[in-house]
């Protein structure tokens, strides 16, 4: 499992998760299987007069029939959550259902998985402003996919919270993320929080009258084009995701 999730932080770019992810599997090794690395004498010091020794051979025999109890109830709840996922439940037999609810409200087994089902195109929000309505300037974000030249940045273990919902934003609508809206109405004040959270502010001096957002669905380019463009990016534009608006007069 460790190898696998440093292969997954290799590739996937998952911020902090993966390391998470670690932590807990070498909180689970047993010390039995530690000890091998320590010295045979600080080994035999720790065991030596170990209450602990007497109790867990008394309870061993009957500790490992309730494990295997209990591991045969979660594989068979963990079973039919899989059979449900990808069968919509045609294939549960009745008693695992009962097995589920029953387990339901204390989260024994579930079926989350952390980005378990992927994307298969990459939707991405581009923010624009104006002064005119006519002529538009994009703002640029620190970490997410804008401007086509520039090279895709690596960011784990840190997570950059604004252009992680950005992500989440596109898969959706702005109606879907309320903090969308506010957002834009920062970008029209000219918040000085909210704009150094952003790498480009082309209305450094004065915020934009208008702004919008319009969504488009980028993929890489391929060698050739790289090499003859410098693009790393090419996108198409899918619509508008935000419409054109601005503050009212009395700044509403």
């Amino acid at each position: 499992m460790v190898v696998f999730q440093l292969l997954i932080a290799l590739t996937g770019n998952y911020c902090f998760f993966n390391l998470l992810t670690i932590i807990l599997c070498v909180l689970l090794i047993d010390d039995s299987s530690l000890s091998r690395w320590l010295p045979h004498g600080l080994v035999e010091r720790l065991a030596e007069g170990s209450p602990a020794r007497e109790r867990v051979a008394r309870f061993a025999k009957p500790g490992r029939v309730m494990t295997a109890v209990l591991a045969v109830v979660i594989l068979t709840i963990s079973g039919g959550e899989m059979l449900d996922d990808f069968q919509h439940g045609g294939m549960v037999p009745g008693f695992v259902r009962q097995l589920i609810d029953w387990q339901s409200p204390f989260d024994l087994v579930n079926s989350y998985g952390l980005f378990r089902v992927m994307t298969t195109s990459r939707l991405e929000i581009v923010i624009e402003g104006s002064n005119d309505g006519q002529t538009w300037q994009a703002y640029e974000f620190k970490f997410k996919p804008g401007d086509l030249a520039r090279r895709p940045p690596w960011v784990a273990p840190y997570q950059p919270r604004l252009d992680w919902q950005m992500w989440f934003a596109a898969l959706g609508t702005y109606q879907q993320n309320p903090w969308f809206s506010n957002f834009m109405i920062r970008l029209l004040e000219g918040s000085p929080e909210v704009t150094a959270l952003l790498e480009k502010n082309p209305f450094s001096n004065r915020p934009p009258r208008y702004v919008r957002a319009l969504i488009y669905e980028y993929r890489f380019t391929d060698f050739t084009t790289h090499r003859a463009t410098g693009d790393w990016w090419r996108r198409e534009n899918k619509g508008t995701y935000f419409p054109e608006v601005s503050l009212r007069e009395d700044g509403r």
